[in-house]
Protein backbone atom coordinates (compact mmCIF):
# COMPACT_ATOMS: atom_id res chain seq x y z
CA UNK A 1 0.00 0.00 0.00
CA UNK A 2 2.81 2.43 0.89
CA UNK A 3 4.55 1.72 -2.41
CA UNK A 4 1.42 2.56 -4.39
CA UNK A 5 1.05 5.84 -2.51
CA UNK A 6 4.68 6.78 -3.14
CA UNK A 7 4.35 5.98 -6.82
CA UNK A 8 1.24 8.15 -7.07
CA UNK A 9 2.94 11.06 -5.29
CA UNK A 10 6.01 10.78 -7.53
CA UNK A 11 3.82 10.75 -10.63
CA UNK A 12 1.98 13.84 -9.42
CA UNK A 13 5.20 15.72 -8.71
CA UNK A 14 6.67 14.69 -12.07
CA UNK A 15 3.54 15.92 -13.86
CA UNK A 16 3.83 19.34 -12.22
CA UNK A 17 7.48 19.91 -13.12
CA UNK A 18 6.86 20.62 -16.82
CA UNK A 19 4.22 23.23 -15.92
CA UNK A 20 6.70 25.07 -13.75
CA UNK A 21 9.36 24.83 -16.43
CA UNK A 22 7.02 26.38 -19.02
CA UNK A 23 6.33 29.54 -17.08
CA UNK A 24 8.81 32.16 -17.98
CA UNK A 25 9.56 35.82 -17.64
CA UNK A 26 6.69 38.11 -18.53
CA UNK A 27 6.90 41.83 -19.22
CA UNK A 28 4.08 43.34 -17.19
CA UNK A 29 4.20 46.47 -19.35
CA UNK A 30 3.42 44.71 -22.61
CA UNK A 31 1.69 41.40 -21.82
CA UNK A 32 -2.02 41.10 -22.41
CA UNK A 33 -4.39 39.82 -19.71
CA UNK A 34 -4.37 36.27 -21.08
CA UNK A 35 -0.59 36.07 -20.96
CA UNK A 36 -0.46 37.50 -17.45
CA UNK A 37 -3.04 34.99 -16.20
CA UNK A 38 -1.24 32.10 -17.88
CA UNK A 39 2.32 32.99 -16.86
CA UNK A 40 1.96 34.36 -13.33
CA UNK A 41 1.08 32.16 -10.35
CA UNK A 42 -1.94 33.29 -8.36
CA UNK A 43 -3.11 35.60 -11.15
CA UNK A 44 -6.41 34.67 -12.72
CA UNK A 45 -8.33 36.47 -15.44
CA UNK A 46 -9.78 39.14 -13.11
CA UNK A 47 -6.43 40.11 -11.55
CA UNK A 48 -4.75 40.00 -14.94
CA UNK A 49 -7.35 42.41 -16.30
CA UNK A 50 -6.82 44.65 -13.25
CA UNK A 51 -3.08 44.75 -14.06
CA UNK A 52 -3.79 45.78 -17.66
CA UNK A 53 -6.31 48.43 -16.57
CA UNK A 54 -3.91 49.83 -13.96
CA UNK A 55 -1.18 50.04 -16.60
CA UNK A 56 -3.50 51.81 -19.05
CA UNK A 57 -4.64 54.31 -16.41
CA UNK A 58 -1.29 54.99 -14.70
CA UNK A 59 1.30 54.30 -17.38
CA UNK A 60 3.99 51.64 -17.45
CA UNK A 61 5.32 49.96 -14.32
CA UNK A 62 8.76 51.29 -13.40
CA UNK A 63 9.76 48.32 -11.24
CA UNK A 64 8.42 44.84 -10.52
CA UNK A 65 7.41 46.06 -7.04
CA UNK A 66 4.97 48.52 -8.65
CA UNK A 67 2.74 45.50 -9.28
CA UNK A 68 1.85 45.71 -5.57
CA UNK A 69 -0.04 48.94 -6.34
CA UNK A 70 -2.66 46.94 -8.25
CA UNK A 71 -5.67 46.17 -6.08
CA UNK A 72 -5.77 42.45 -5.30
CA UNK A 73 -2.03 41.88 -5.71
CA UNK A 74 -0.38 41.29 -2.36
CA UNK A 75 3.02 40.31 -1.06
CA UNK A 76 2.33 36.58 -1.36
CA UNK A 77 1.43 36.72 -5.05
CA UNK A 78 4.31 39.08 -5.73
CA UNK A 79 6.80 36.80 -3.97
CA UNK A 80 5.53 33.80 -5.96
CA UNK A 81 6.30 35.64 -9.19
CA UNK A 82 9.24 37.89 -8.33
CA UNK A 83 11.68 35.99 -10.59
CA UNK A 84 9.33 36.02 -13.59
CA UNK A 85 8.30 39.68 -13.58
CA UNK A 86 10.00 41.94 -16.09
CA UNK A 87 9.46 45.63 -16.78
CA UNK A 88 10.50 47.70 -19.73
CA UNK A 89 8.82 49.88 -22.25
CA UNK A 90 5.79 48.44 -23.96
CA UNK A 91 7.50 48.80 -27.31
CA UNK A 92 11.23 48.29 -27.12
CA UNK A 93 13.10 49.70 -30.13
CA UNK A 94 15.98 47.83 -31.66
CA UNK A 95 19.39 48.79 -30.30
CA UNK A 96 21.16 51.41 -32.46
CA UNK A 97 23.93 49.02 -33.56
CA UNK A 98 21.42 46.58 -35.03
CA UNK A 99 19.61 49.38 -36.85
CA UNK A 100 22.92 50.63 -38.29
CA UNK A 101 23.83 47.11 -39.39
CA UNK A 102 20.47 46.78 -41.14
CA UNK A 103 21.04 50.07 -43.01
CA UNK A 104 24.43 48.97 -44.33
CA UNK A 105 23.03 45.57 -45.29
CA UNK A 106 20.26 47.33 -47.24
CA UNK A 107 22.80 49.60 -48.90
CA UNK A 108 21.25 52.73 -47.37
Amino acid sequence: MKQGYRTAVRALVASLVPMVAWSGPVNINSADAGTLARELDGIGPAKAQAIVEYRQKNGPFKSPEDLLKVQGIGDKVFDLNRENIRVGSAAQPAPPQKAAARKSADGS
